[in-house]
């Protein structure tokens, strides 16, 4: 079991801890983390952009896709749309991306504090812990 501290703008952590969104997703040009690196049974950290770790959750299940082309995206959107719970924007976005992950999300938690403080001063939206 690895950990991971995955970087979320807006409400997508808080979607996240309320039940709302059960499926995070990640697109990237390149084979960036968690794109390879990330499975079933992993700990996820969730931390909104420039604030403290919020939460966190187990990982249910992961599926990877590489060459994606607009047609996958399509069927994405149809498929998955609802449970990654994602504004409208994202998906033109995300178009340009060769790879993605989904990652179902399995149990999550709340933190009253953060338990942990991580110096974290780069642009990367998932790290991988240990």
């Amino acid at each position: 079991m690895k950990k991971h501290l995955a970087i979320f703008k807006g409400e997508a952590g808080e979607k996240i801890l309320l039940g709302k969104k059960t499926i995070e997703s990640r697109f990237s040009k390149t084979k960036n983390p968690p794109f390879g690196v990330v499975s079933s049974g992993d700990l996820v950290y969730i931390k909104p952009s420039g604030k403290d770790i919020i939460g966190q959750f187990r990982v249910k299940k992961v599926i990877f896709f590489d060459n994606l082309d607009s047609a996958d995206f399509i069927d994405l959107e149809e498929r998955y749309g609802k449970e990654l719970a994602v504004e409208e924007e994202y998906w033109s976005k995300a178009k340009s991306s060769r790879f993605g992950t989904l990652i179902f999300i399995g149990d999550s938690a709340r933190f009253i504090t953060s338990p942990i403080k991580l110096p974290k001063k780069d642009l990367r939206g998932w790290v991988v812990l240990d």
